[in-house]
């Protein structure tokens, strides 16, 4: 049985959400004590050092493979390590034990990546993704852009931007997100002006600096003054 890496000493498996752990009360006590250190640590690890935070998920499915959110966590560990036949694998696998389809976006961005465009465009139509929250409906749309890029679709990835809450007055990240896909992808199409003015709303509302759409406009300024210089 796979080990996995070693766990920090004050990772106790009571970092893990109660509907999480209330997952695992069907293992011995012993078991579920340590799958729950091995997810804790996936779930710390995976922003950092997201290569150690697979290693760690693994370990929590070689001791509950057929358990839903240690495939899940597994398939999220995977996909933030660019494992993504993997992610995918392991996340059809949660998906086909709970029915949950809060997994759809990353599944269809591992096919973007695995270059399948066409299946992320199929997931993106999925019937369930109309009833998701803002963050993750956000997440598919710019998925959905993403692959309409792949195949070389500037216009198509632009509208599925536009029908999207684009000019919400919210600053959570998910608006953050939409807005600087829009932004990349109005200067993939060439429309610079455009481009300037949307990276700058990007920066307008990103508190935490999560993007770099500052210095993307600055760049892009620069452009546009050569280009009206010339």
């Amino acid at each position: 049985m796979y080990d996995g890496p070693p766990l920090p000493e004050d990772i106790t498996g009571a970092e893990l959400s109660p509907s999480v752990r209330a997952h695992l009360k069907g293992l011995p006590e012993k078991l579920a004590a340590r799958v729950a250190r091995h997810l804790a640590a996936a779930g710390q690890l995976v922003d950092d050092e997201p290569e150690t935070a697979y290693q760690h998920a693994l370990a929590a499915k070689a001791r509950a493979s057929r358990i839903a959110v240690v495939r899940e966590a597994v398939g999220e560990a995977a996909y933030a390590a660019g494992h993504y036949a993997e992610a995918l694998s392991e996340l059809r696998a949660a998906k086909r034990m709970n029915g949950a389809t809060a997994y759809l976006p990353i599944m269809a961005d591992c096919h973007r990546a695995l270059g399948n465009p066409k299946r992320a465009l199929e997931l993106a139509k999925s019937p369930s993704v109309a009833k998701f929250a803002s963050p993750a409906r956000a997440e598919m749309v710019i998925v959905e852009a993403g692959a309409r890029r792949d195949l070389g679709q500037l216009d198509a990835a632009l509208r599925t931007l536009e029908v999207s809450p684009l000019n919400s007055k919210s600053r959570e990240p998910w608006v953050v997100r939409l807005r600087y896909a829009y932004a990349d992808t109005l200067e993939a199409a060439g429309r610079l002006n455009d481009a300037l003015t949307w990276f700058h709303k990007v920066n307008a509302i990103d508190a935490d600096e999560n993007t770099d759409a500052a210095e993307r406009a600055e760049s892009l300024e620069k452009r546009v003054d050569r280009n009206a210089a010339e």
